[in-house]
């Protein structure tokens, strides 16, 4: 049974570990995680864009998927779905098919109309039991055709999002999504700092999870972060293990029956499984369920 992301979050944030997002694409990404998070006997969040679930056929058809498998495979662990970067329209549609997690994206708004919309969201989802993620200050890079230039939050609006009683709240410092240049200068500490005093022990979320170091994801825990995005890294890791199966040649019919999706997907499951296992001992989530 999908759960809010609220009690999993609360209990990062006082045990000073995170809970991992990994964003799912299709039904191998979905089962991957899944099962990684029950031998890890990790709480999880499946993170969905707008993008992915209208490749997937929609957010109604990614809820049915999702509660399918975890009954097939008979998930015990916690696990919300989430809404990754939602609109507005977007948030309050999954929330009305059953996803049980929803972050509305207001950060490209004005302060105060970001603080109006999410306002409207938190009492809408809170209705139902579903939790609120908001954004202050945008995140580098792009994401699902939304692009940030990478914004410092300021600490005081942060404060102001926060004290409308959103469930996490997901703070530009200075992370990006996609890979990190090699000129990037890291992330602002001072910031983060800053903005974790001011919002009190609202759980703090890093997108842009990939290539972070591990000492920097490490400090970012103890100053409040309680939710790691991750998704590039799983998609360089599909990408990767699928492409040496078809290098290889062993998807040609002389090989069997070639092209069978069941073969050729199967090294990209495995791939991301251990991308997952590997950031579930970074966060140090595992057995926290």
């Amino acid at each position: 049974m999908l759960v809010s992301a609220k009690e999993m979050l609360d209990k990062a944030y006082a045990g000073k570990y995170a809970v991992g997002q990994f964003n799912i694409n299709n039904l191998e990404w979905t089962k991957a995680i899944l099962t990684s998070a029950q031998e890890n006997n990790s709480p999880v969040i499946l993170g969905v864009s707008e993008g992915a679930a209208k490749y997937m056929g929609g957010f109604n058809t990614v809820v049915g998927m999702v509660n399918g498998l975890m009954e097939t495979l008979k998930i015990t662990v916690p696990v919300a779905l989430h809404v990754d970067h939602g609109s507005y329209d977007g948030a309050k549609a999954a929330i009305e098919v059953g996803f049980s997690s929803v972050m509305f994206d207001g950060s490209h708004y004005s302060i105060e109309e970001n603080i109006t919309k999410t306002k409207e969201i938190v009492e809408f989802a809170h209705a139902k039991g579903i939790s609120v993620e908001a954004e202050v200050g945008s995140i580098g890079g792009e994401e699902d055709g939304i692009v940030g230039k990478g914004e410092i939050a300021d600490a005081a609006e942060c404060k102001l999002i926060a004290d409308l009683g959103v469930d996490m709240l997901a703070a530009g410092i200075g992370n990006i999504h996609g890979q990190y240049p090699a000129n990037w200068e890291g992330l602002a500490f001072d910031a983060l700092e800053d903005i974790n005093a001011a919002t009190g022990e609202t759980p703090l979320v890093l997108h842009g999870g990939t290539g972070i170091p591990a000492d920097m994801i490490k400090k970012a825990i103890s100053l409040g972060v309680a939710k790691i995005n991750v998704n590039t890294e799983c998609q360089l890791a599909f990408q990767a293990a699928t492409r040496e199966y078809v290098l290889a040649g062993k998807d040609l019919p002389e090989n069997g029956k070639g092209f069978d999706p069941r073969k050729l997907l199967g090294p990209g499951y495995e791939a991301i499984k251990a991308t997952v296992t590997e950031k579930m001992e970074l966060f140090g989530s595992i057995n926290k369920a």
